[in-house]
């Protein structure tokens, strides 16, 4: 490992450096962390994080103990003294907030709970089976429009369910091993659905540690077509793609009119999700196991379009693909739901105010448990995003308890119906938009532009 000093101080046999001191250990190649205390140094391991190096970007410079709580089952700890610095943190203090979240999670491991997976797996991967026959038998051997038609429907429903596999299976193992953890991941992701597992566990690893920062989470950087906050106008650099969020004139047009377009384009958003992960299998970044995800991507678009292809003609063609996609926009508008109108912020996050960050940035959507499968656990957002580790058959469970601790400590806890959800994110996109033509149109108009724009 590479050698970094800094100045620190003695205290008995103990090496103590300050809080300001670790920070200057906040970038690539000189990344220090702090665990419960103690310092470590994971420059040169970085690249070899299973998250990803982003995440440790992140939080670099500071006491990441949620966060490393939150991610890493016990069995992590162990690997840890070989990047012991010898030093300590000085100034180490715990919050109150922090007590109590580290004592729930030792809580729900001795319950075993992180291991209690239940059938869901199996469950979901055996629907998706079933519907990937029918829909294959409706395209191949019926003559129907309205058959072809209820197959792109169940398509788009095979789409979402395997997209909850996939997911599942990114934040923890939900096969008997590794290996088929990662096949799973593969299929459910790349064969199935076209997305990378790749591409996903990049962007999704930096949205969960930085929850709603508007530089640092790509999952609210979606300029020039959406804006959540008017602190987006001012063409902030996004971290996470190193690039700046232009706020043009075309992004000002569009945002004008984000809360109508809303709901057309999340009907067409999975091929942004198509664009993205070709743009990251084949660019120079590092990207883990790029030849199986270029082959599970091969894998798709060889089924898909030769599927399209049995179609008779191209009017139904194009239906059969646009209804596909109609369908899984319901899962897209799902994920915008639980952020698009929560708090957010400008910033790197701050690892000693996880639980606080998380409970800010995200938005549960209140359903009775019949609809667990449909929603694939993720309307409890706030529970997810605290308890990444924790299987989605659980997630019901802790909510009460989640609840109760954010009424101790004055934290909010949102628990919305779809449709106050729905109207909720529309508000804040409508809010935006109007601050958008604001700004495009200082000086007053005339009534048929006031008309138009004023109460759009």
């Amino acid at each position: 490992m590479k050698k970094t000093f800094c100045f620190g101080s003695m205290e008995g046999e103990k090496k103590y450096i300050t809080a300001e001191e670790l920070k200057q250990h906040n970038k690539s190649g000189d990344l220090w962390i702090s665990i419960q205390g103690k310092v470590y140094n994971v420059s040169d391991w970085a690249q070899e994080h299973p998250g990803g190096e982003i995440p440790l970007l992140n939080l670099a410079g500071q006491d990441v103990t949620d966060a490393f709580i939150a991610y890493h089952p016990g069995t992590a700890w162990q690997y840890l003294d070989k990047f012991f610095t010898g030093y300590y943190l000085k100034d180490f203090k715990v919050s109150d907030v922090s007590k109590d979240y580290r004592r729930l999670v030792s809580e729900f491991a001795k319950a075993g709970m992180f291991e209690k997976k239940g059938h869901v797996t199996l469950c979901s991967l055996t629907s998706v089976a079933l519907m990937l026959f029918a829909v294959f038998y409706g395209v191949l051997r019926c003559d129907s429009l309205w058959a072809h038609l209820g197959s792109a429907m169940l398509l788009g429903m095979l789409w979402i369910q395997s997209a909850y596999v996939g997911h599942d299976s990114g934040h923890y193992q939900v096969m008997t091993s590794r290996g088929f953890n990662k096949l799973a991941q593969l299929i459910s992701g790349n064969c199935l659905t076209g997305i990378s597992i790749a591409w996903w566990k990049w962007t999704h690893n930096a949205h969960h540690i930085a929850c709603n920062s508007l530089d640092h989470d790509p999952d609210l950087q979606h300029i020039p077509v959406f804006a959540v906050s008017s602190r987006l106008f001012n063409s902030i650099t996004s971290c996470f793609y190193g690039r700046e969020l232009k706020f043009d004139p075309l992004a000002r047009f569009l945002i004008s009119y984000q809360h109508w377009t809303f709901y057309p384009v999340m009907c067409v958003a999975r091929v942004n999700l198509y664009v993205q992960t070709f743009l990251l299998l084949f660019s120079n970044r590092k990207v883990p196991d790029r030849a199986l995800n270029i082959m599970g991507i091969l894998v798709f678009w060889t089924w898909f379009p030769l599927l399209v292809s049995y179609l008779p003609n191209w009017p139904e063609r194009i239906m059969f693909v646009l209804a596909s996609f109609a369908v899984t926009s319901v899962q897209h508008v799902q994920f915008c739901l639980n952020h698009f109108s929560a708090n957010v912020y400008v910033g790197s996050p701050n690892g000693n105010d996880w639980f606080e960050k998380q409970t800010s940035g995200s938005l549960d959507i209140s359903c009775s448990s019949s609809m667990d499968w449909f929603f694939g656990g993720l309307q409890f957002q706030l529970e997810h995003h605290l308890f990444p580790r924790l299987p989605r058959c659980q997630l019901r469970n802790v909510s009460p308890v989640v609840k109760d601790l954010c009424k101790k400590h004055n934290l909010p806890y949102r628990s919305l119906s779809f449709w106050a959800a729905n109207k909720r994110t529309i508000r804040t996109l409508r809010t935006a938009a109007l601050q958008a033509r604001d700004l495009t149109n200082p000086a007053p108009k005339n009534l048929l532009w006031e008309a138009v724009n004023t109460h759009g």
